[in-house]
Parts: structure tokens; C-alpha cells; sequence
């Protein structure tokens, strides 16, 4: 009992939040310029930031949210894509390079495969 209660209740205690931590990474990630210097972030950038192995925190991800640690980081990307979406100043292809994808296309293809619409129809929808 005593091995159980020092090897899992620490740990539990001991990542708690990494949840939290994770979403301040990817946060501070796309208001940083990393996108455009380091690119996409994957899950073993993030695991490596956090001091995790990518597939102990790939685990600790999916048992918190249910969803993949790939997942997620694509959700947040969206999320941030879509606040971008809506400064006309911008086009999509400088939108797509501000979040660090290397081609266009690829951002489009990705943004209407997770929010249904591409992101000029986003756009003139909102």
C-alpha cells in the first residue's frame, strides 16, 4: 500500500495541473513569434516544455480531457485562427503563416475539416 500511495497519489498530486500549465504553454506559444520561427507545435515541443515524456503526457491529456494531446493543441489552434479571422486587415494566407503553418492550403484544409467552413466563408459568416 505504502509503494501505491508513493508512486501514484504523488504523481497525481504532482501534475494536477497540467492542464492548466499546458493551456498557459499554447497561450503564451501563439502570442509569442514561435510560430513563424519554430512552426506548429507539436505534442513533444509542448511535453519537452512542460518536463514530460510525449507519451506520459499524451496519456495524462487524454485521461483529463477525453481528447488527444494533438487534438487539443489543434482545437487552441482553431480557436486562435478564428479570433484572427476576423481582422480584415489581414489576409488568409498572412493569417496561416501567423500561426505557423509552412503552406496556405494546408491551413484551409485543416480549418474547414475542424469548423465545417473555410476561412473566408468564416469570415463573411461573421
Amino acid at each position: 500500500m505504502r509503494f501505491y500511495d508513493r508512486q501514484f497519489i504523488t504523481r497525481e498530486i504532482a501534475y494536477k495541473g497540467i492542464l492548466q500549465r499546458f493551456e498557459d504553454l499554447l497561450t503564451e506559444y501563439f502570442q509569442s513569434d514561435k510560430p513563424q520561427t519554430i512552426g506548429l507545435p507539436s505534442v513533444t515541443y509542448c511535453a519537452e516544455q512542460l518536463n514530460l515524456s510525449a507519451n506520459y503526457f499524451g496519456d495524462l491529456i487524454k485521461k483529463d480531457t477525453g481528447k488527444s494531446a494533438q487534438e487539443y493543441i489543434q482545437l487552441k489552434l482553431m480557436d486562435v485562427a478564428k479570433e484572427k479571422i476576423f481582422d480584415k486587415n489581414k489576409s488568409v494566407s498572412e493569417i496561416a503563416y501567423e500561426l505557423g503553418f509552412k503552406y496556405p492550403q494546408h491551413f484551409t484544409r485543416v480549418f474547414k475539416q475542424r469548423v465545417g467552413y473555410t476561412p473566408n466563408e468564416y469570415r463573411s459568416l461573421n
